[in-house]
């Protein structure tokens, strides 16, 4: 195992169709109006943007973000990541229950420096730090989704 690398998988059951939610995450713009932990998101041109990450942990992290696929027919959103982390994430929907099964997926080097030297100590808290920034996404897209759109 390479102690830099993280992979992550987060499954999101929503009560909206497909179509609608990737209507949502496709806008990366305006997820820190839903997701407490993105703090900013700002444009670079149509396909790229650099973005900063704050959860419980007190660190922020930056990244330059390129979409590298968005693909409503087959409802898959991706992007390569630059900068604090260095990978790809991707969500995939599917219709599921009259709903949405949404799969995000993650997989990163961590190349901030202070994490890098916390790698192995830190491990457990950062991914802990993880799983709550993607419950407290899932919850603020719900809202976001319930105030925008009817079922």
């Amino acid at each position: 195992m390479d102690r830099y690398r993280y992979r992550f998988r987060s499954v999101w059951r929503l009560d909206f169709p497909p179509d609608v939610v990737f209507g949502v995450l496709e806008r990366a713009g305006e997820y820190p109006d839903w997701w407490p932990q993105v703090r900013e998101v700002t444009p670079v041109d149509e396909r790229t943007g650099t973005a900063r990450f704050r959860s419980v942990i007190p660190y922020d992290l930056v990244v330059r973000a390129r979409e590298s696929r968005n693909d409503p027919r087959a409802r898959v959103l991706e992007i390569g990541m630059t900068g604090d982390l260095e990978g790809w994430a991707r969500w995939t929907l599917s219709a599921r229950g009259g709903g949405t099964h949404a799969l995000y997926e993650q997989e990163v080097v961590v190349n901030k420096p202070l994490l890098r030297r916390l790698a192995v100590a830190g491990r457990p808290f950062f991914v802990a730090n993880h799983a709550l920034m993607m419950r407290a996404g899932w919850r603020g897209l719900r809202k976001v989704l319930a105030r925008r759109h009817t079922v």
